[in-house]
C-alpha cells in the first residue's frame, strides 16, 4: 500500500486518519494542504476516484465567499478554481494508488488493508 494523506494540522479528521494508519502499522506520507497541496495530476486522480468535484468540496469550509463563487462559476472553470483554492476541499483526502477517499472513511481503508494481504483490520 502506498498511502498519502492530504489535510491540515487543524483538521481533526486528518489527525484521526493518521492515527488509523499508525495504529495498524501502515506507513503513510502526510501532505499539508496549506504548505504543498495536491498537484494537478493528484487532483485529477482523486476527482476520478471519488466521482467528481461535488464529493471533494466541503460545504462547511470557512471561506463561504469562495464556496459561493465556485458554486456559481461556469462548470468548466470549477475544477481549476478548486485546484487553486484547496482550502475548500473536504479533509482528509487519502490516496492509495488509483483509489482515494474524501473525509474520514475508516471502513473503506479497512478494505484496502485486507486486499493488500493483511489480516482482518479492526
Amino acid at each position: 500500500m502506498n498511502i498519502q494523506i492530504f489535510g491540515t494540522k487543524k483538521s481533526s479528521d486528518t489527525r484521526k486518519a493518521e492515527r488509523f494508519f499508525k495504529e495498524r502499522g501502515i506507513k503513510f506520507q502526510s501532505v499539508d494542504l496549506k504548505e504543498k497541496g495536491l498537484s494537478k495530476g493528484e487532483f485529477q486522480s482523486v476527482l476520478q476516484a471519488v466521482g467528481g468535484l461535488e464529493a471533494m468540496i466541503d460545504p462547511d469550509c470557512r471561506d463561504k465567499d469562495l464556496l459561493a463563487l465556485i458554486k456559481y462559476i461556469a462548470a468548466e472553470d470549477k475544477a481549476q478554481k478548486v485546484l487553486e483554492n484547496q482550502s475548500v476541499l473536504r479533509q482528509p483526502i487519502v490516496r492509495n494508488g488509483k483509489q482515494a477517499t474524501v473525509g474520514y472513511q475508516p471502513d473503506v481503508w479497512k478494505t484496502w488493508y485486507r486486499t493488500a494481504g493483511h489480516p482482518a483490520a479492526g
